[in-house]
């Protein structure tokens, strides 16, 4: 991830766009990338939802260009990276801060437990509060939380549209397009 900041509630814009999983969208500010949603709703519905979030927010695609085109790539099967993403989230150097940018670490196609997320920044103990970060993800795919499960294997919780079975799915596809581009 390239930069996390304090979000600017001025000048917001969003944008729903199709993808081949269906309609997606994300809100930006001055400084960056402040929510993303993942396919789960009608297009109308979404960009009713995002505009009522971000009252005043301003319906543009311009910013989201390259967003976009990641999210296509990706929802078709292709390795994406997000990581250079721009996004702006609270407190650069709060805990929150700490885990998003970790959890960006994971690669795509792999997973991590909570637990060990919290061991890599340097929280012995910390699963629980960082479950509790990855529950407030704004961020799905660039902070990629679906990458982040249980020390046993199992799933977890998915705070995005879709919850778990969403989760399962992203994890599914990401491990099928790995294997099919190491043939």
């Amino acid at each position: 991830m390239a930069s996390m900041s304090n979000s600017d509630s001025k000048n917001l814009t969003f944008a729903v766009w199709a993808t081949a999983w269906g309609p997606m969208g994300a809100v930006a500010g001055a400084k960056g990338l402040v929510r993303i949603v993942l396919p789960h709703y009608q297009a109308d519905d979404l960009a009713d939802l995002l505009a009522w979030e971000h009252s005043g927010a301003r319906c543009d695609e311009t910013p989201f260009g390259e967003l976009i085109e990641r999210t296509r790539r990706y929802f078709n099967a292709e390795i994406v990276d997000f990581g250079d993403m721009v996004c702006s989230v609270p407190g650069n150097n709060s805990f929150h801060s700490q885990v998003y940018k970790a959890c960006c670490e994971i690669p795509y196609g792999q997973t991590m437990s909570y637990s060990a997320l919290g061991r890599s920044i340097g929280r012995e103990d910390s699963g629980r509060t960082v479950a509790t970060a990855m529950s407030k993800n704004r961020l799905p795919l660039v902070v990629p939380c679906h990458r982040v499960i249980y020390a046993d294997g199992s799933m977890g919780g998915f705070s995005a549209a879709g919850g778990t079975e969403c989760k399962q799915r992203l994890l599914a596809m990401e491990s099928a397009t790995l294997a099919k581009a190491s043939k």
